[in-house]
């Protein structure tokens, strides 16, 4: 787990006095448990590192695109996942843990048969293109395949085949292209690899390698904005969550920003008041909350109907469970804190991302001219 500090150049409301915005980020990569205490000696290429137990063709191809020298994390992992034994790696945006279990997944396969043999499940659509596109560019050199016995002495050429079953795809289709030509790789996220395996396109029993890319769930969220509440002991804050979907609604789950709400009620320790601001209020219900809190400190649970037109001057922290949608709805629920004239508090807003939304935070400060400065998560909280 990592924490990302934002530290615009200059302010995101420059025509309002006082205002300083200071954005964090946090998000969750993959743990690793227990952690290598032996560092593997020094290896002057990733080739050196794999020794022999990654196919020649899939090094032969990560060394085209570039991939020569190992990462760090790279260069820890390998020899434990080529030796077949079961880890948990934690590390960094950009560290090169994605190359690295796709090498061992590489290593594990034996691409002369025609069945699916190693799944990797991702938490969201975003995540699962990128890693699909690694698996497919190392995948995109052929090698020589001998045929089975009663076709003794021809030899074929044969690529490995990834396939994404991904949230929104054409399953159907998917499911004939499966059936048809087994994947040596599926990358696929929870719902849809559960579709699949319950219409019974293809089966598990020949899978040797498994993968769980970035889980990151609901509770460990909750954990890390209480921490985040205790640090930063705002004088007010608003959290402000997605809305609920469709589908949520339809299976009878409650809305996150009554998840969010609840869990606070129960465990934050703080002064302030943790106050709920319904989707469905109506304007009445809506002011009365809003004139309940003014001149007073609390903690405001809520979608982007506070993000505007809405005044609590007192607000000093925004806290974004879920990312905003766009840089205009990330702009507007920033402007929600630093509106006291002349006020020295300093204010700040913090945003909680998984791994695959980093490019959408990106793209955010990109818009709107500011700058995100990582720092380890470890660092500034203690979980249990």
């Amino acid at each position: 787990m990592a924490v990302a500090a934002a530290f615009p150049s200059g302010s995101l409301l420059p025509n309002t006095p006082g205002t300083h915005l200071a954005p964090f980020t946090l998000r969750f990569p993959f743990r690793l448990r227990p952690r290598c205490a032996a560092l593997v000696a020094a290896a002057a290429t990733l080739r050196e590192v794999c020794a022999g137990r990654v196919p020649d063709h899939v090094l032969q191809r990560a060394e085209e695109v570039g991939y020569v020298v190992p990462t760090e994390v790279q260069e820890q992992s390998l020899p434990l996942l080529l030796s077949g034994q079961d880890r948990v790696l934690h590390a960094q945006t950009g560290s090169g843990k994605t190359l690295a279990y796709l090498l061992s997944v590489f290593s594990a396969i034996d691409f002369s048969r025609s069945s699916v043999q190693a799944l990797v499940v991702v938490p969201t659509r975003e995540l699962g293109m990128q890693v699909t596109k690694v698996a497919r560019l190392l995948a995109a050199k052929a090698c020589t395949v001998t045929c089975p016995v009663r076709l003794a002495g021809k030899v074929r050429l044969q690529a490995y085949r990834a396939m994404a079953l991904l949230d929104g795809g054409m399953l159907k289709r998917q499911k004939s292209w499966v059936k048809a030509e087994p994947p040596a790789i599926i990358v696929a996220t929870v719902a849809s690899l559960c579709q699949m395996v319950e219409r019974r396109a293809f089966s598990l029993q020949s899978m040797r390698v498994l993968v769980i890319d970035e889980i990151c769930t609901k509770k460990e969220r909750l954990h890390v904005l209480l921490s985040l509440l205790e640090r930063d002991a705002p004088k007010s804050g608003i959290i402000f969550v997605a809305e609920q979907s469709e589908r949520s609604k339809k299976a009878g789950n409650p809305p996150s920003t009554t998840v969010v709400a609840e869990f606070l009620r129960n465990e934050y320790k703080g002064s302030l008041d943790v106050l709920l601001l319904e989707e469905d209020m109506n304007f009445n219900a809506r002011a009365a909350s809003f004139s309940e809190v003014k001149g007073r400190g609390f903690l405001l649970v809520s979608t982007d109907i506070a993000s505007r037109g809405f005044d609590l001057p007192q607000t000093s922290h925004i806290y974004n469970f879920d990312l905003p949608k766009t840089a205009t709805d990330y702009l507007h629920r920033a402007g929600r804190t630093g509106r006291e004239p002349f006020s020295r508090l300093e204010c700040g807003v913090t945003t909680l991302i998984t791994e695959d939304e980093h490019f959408v935070l990106q793209r955010f400060q990109n818009e709107l001219k500011f700058h995100c400065e990582e720092l380890p998560l470890e660092s500034m909280f203690t979980f249990s």
